[in-house]
């Protein structure tokens, strides 16, 4: 049996999260549970459930992100969140940042296929991209570090008075109690627990939004970014 025949059918739950983009979003699954199982993206054991752990999981953190601002999904992976996100949200001018070729090589696949011209695949490390990628409204990621580490990659991509929404499982609360000093020290000024998805999912996302000030990143990285910017420019020029 392949990983396309184990999908379950959408539960009927999916229309109404997707929309009109819902059989674009049934063919990504149907990649996810095809390519992304054979290619070592999920695992064989994640298809059974892509749809209520994963996909329309990630869709609902369209509720929590303004409308019409730039967002940077760091550590894609398969493209969970920053692709349902997408599928749901077109007015968004959506980045997958993702380190391995791999990974890169099906979700620029991904977005040819479904048309998603919104969306930009950039191969490299959040730490990488310091300066030369444009600073974002929003920084999106998903389960790929302790929330501490996390705000050390992502909350430097930020535009002042940006955020973080970072999908996060039961231990939302603690992990947050457990890294306001490290936030703090990258410039957050507010954050918060967030519920998703109140009767479409079950149970709701849980989402740590974490919102900047003026130095996204601090001090330290405003220096940082500062000086890769300034490099950047000169690497155009020649």
């Amino acid at each position: 049996m392949t990983g396309s025949e184990e999908l379950p059918a959408a539960p009927d739950e999916a229309r109404t999260v997707f929309g009109d983009s819902f059989p674009a979003a049934v063919r990504y699954a149907e990649l996810l549970a095809d390519a992304g199982v054979t290619r070592g993206l999920i695992g064989p054991r994640e298809v059974p459930r892509l749809w209520e752990r994963h996909l329309m999981n990630c869709a609902v953190l369209s509720e929590v992100v303004p409308e019409g601002v730039s967002v940077c999904d760091v550590g894609s992976g398969a493209g969970l969140p920053g692709i349902p996100l997408a599928l749901v949200r077109p007015d968004l001018r959506i980045t997958l940042l993702e380190p391995l070729l791999r990974r890169t090589n099906f979700l620029q696949e991904v977005v040819e296929l479904l048309g998603l011209d919104h969306v930009t695949v950039v191969r490299g490390r959040a730490e990488e991209v310091l300066g030369s990628l444009q600073p974002v409204h929003v920084v999106t990621a998903r389960a790929v570090a302790p929330l501490d580490r996390l705000a050390g990659w992502g909350v430097p991509l930020l535009r002042p008075y940006g955020e973080m929404l970072a999908l996060k499982g039961d231990t939302a609360e603690e992990e947050l109690k457990n890294s306001r000093s490290a936030l703090s020290k990258l410039g957050v000024i507010d954050s918060s627990v967030l519920r998703v998805g109140e009767g479409l999912v079950d149970p709701p996302a849980t989402v740590v939004r974490a919102e900047v000030g003026e130095s996204p990143g601090g001090v330290r990285f405003a220096t940082k970014r500062a000086k890769a910017a300034r490099a950047d420019r000169v690497r155009r020029r020649r």
